[in-house]
């Protein structure tokens, strides 16, 4: 899994040159390099990765593989075999270290130089180091790559108790896998409820109630003030101790090299139009690390969904062959915490009214709205809502209840 496709050969020339250079393995990048050769696109396509694996499948990271029911074997996102075929090459474990857009030119941490005709940006997100005393000991763990999965897990085989830090799907997630392992995972988080802000109370208390249930306990309204070496948590109220301390504070837009290169940011994400378009030409961006225009909201969103980072890749690579598409797409995703899967589709910049319908299964949907439009929806198992609530978001219309 870690040996690089096609490496770079500087037998062929002292500066190497590309038609595509995407820069980031994660889905965004992986479907960047795809769409680009499906498309037509020419010459040779490079895919650089900071990582030491080819392109993964990040949702099993908090769920099946720290849970022991994924190998690592099935996280690849495609065989080595489907780079080759398409004439991809993927150079593992070699950061970029600047992107000069006006030479057209790549520079990795090894030495090697590509310039480009094309050039996708894919560099996601990392995971926030909390802020507080402690937060940046080797020992407290995060949970965004494969590396910080397999440390967690390594982790979790000799640990009996777990403190986890946040309670972000991630954090809410991996604390229901460690319970399932048999671990006494305690949820330490600011909030009243996990997700309250973000889904509201309706979905907030259900969660908490799955995690209650699967032997989680949580620490509500206890933001985290340090962590010790020894694994103790301390919050104002009280002290948490693990042998596993897992920190799951949200994430941060790996842009520093777009920002060297003098690319628009806002916020620290790369902005670019809904072909995914920087105003530098032949530079494209793509994933977590974008706020993009999305042409049926009509403004810029913010997203880390593992769908639209594929999506919004796709439409880069075609961008980059010559292919017009445009991003219109409904983002969201799904859930899994303690066996219960909620499915969600939103703008998710916000929303002023929130209506829970009960089925008679026992599933519920929510319909969120601003100023009578339909805004987001999401749903536990009650798929056709979720469909249905994806149409009337991008339609603007109100939901179905009021």
């Amino acid at each position: 899994m870690t040996s690089p496709i096609a490496p770079f050969d500087d037998t062929l020339t002292p500066v190497a040159s590309a038609g595509l250079v995407v820069i980031g393995g994660g889905p965004a990048g992986k479907a960047a390099a795809l769409a680009y050769r499906e498309s037509g696109g020419s010459g040779r396509v490079v895919l650089i990765s900071a990582e030491d694996t080819l392109p993964y499948r990040r949702p099993p990271l908090s769920k099946g593989f720290l849970g022991g029911d994924v190998a690592e074997d099935e996280m690849l996102q495609r065989p080595a075999s489907d780079y080759a075929d398409r004439q991809i090459e993927v150079w593992l474990a070699d950061p970029v270290t600047s992107l000069d857009t006006g030479e057209r030119m790549v520079r990795t941490t090894s030495g090697r130089e590509i310039s480009y005709e094309s050039v996708v940006l894919a560099t996601g997100v990392a995971a926030v180091v909390p802020p507080i005393e402690g937060g940046d000991h080797p020992a407290v763990a995060r949970l965004r790559s494969l590396d910080d999965a397999r440390f967690l897990k390594t982790a979790a085989e000799s640990a009996q108790r777990a403190v986890v830090i946040g309670s972000g799907f991630i954090g809410c997630e991996a604390a229901a896998t460690l319970a399932g392992r048999g671990l006494a995972v305690t949820l330490v988080t600011a909030e009243e409820l996990p997700q309250l802000a973000r889904l509201g109370r309706a979905v907030a208390q259900r969660i908490a109630g799955w995690l209650t249930d699967a032997g989680v306990t949580i620490a509500a309204s206890e933001p985290a003030r340090s962590i010790d070496p020894d694994g103790s948590v301390r919050t104002d109220m009280s002290s948490h101790h693990g042998e596993l301390v897992l920190a799951a504070l949200g994430v941060t837009p790996n842009s520093a090299v777009a920002a060297a290169a003098g690319l628009e940011l806002a916020d620290g994400r790369i902005v670019v139009d809904s072909s995914m378009a920087t105003a530098a030409p032949g530079v494209y961006a793509a994933g977590d690390v974008v706020f993009a225009e999305n042409a049926s909201a009509g403004r810029r969103l913010k997203v880390e969904h593992w769908n639209d980072a594929e999506r919004m890749g796709q439409i880069a690579g075609r961008a980059a062959a010559g292919v017009a598409d445009t991003w219109t797409d409904v983002p969201g995703f799904f859930s899994t915490i303690a066996g219960h899967t909620i499915k969600y589709r939103a703008w998710g910049d916000g929303y002023d009214g929130a209506d829970v319908v009960e089925h008679d299964d026992g599933g519920f949907t929510v319909w969120y709205s601003t100023e009578g439009k339909t805004v987001g929806v999401l749903t536990n198992d009650a798929d056709d809502d979720l469909e249905r609530g994806a149409e009337l978001i991008a339609q603007g219309a109100p939901p179905p209840v009021s």
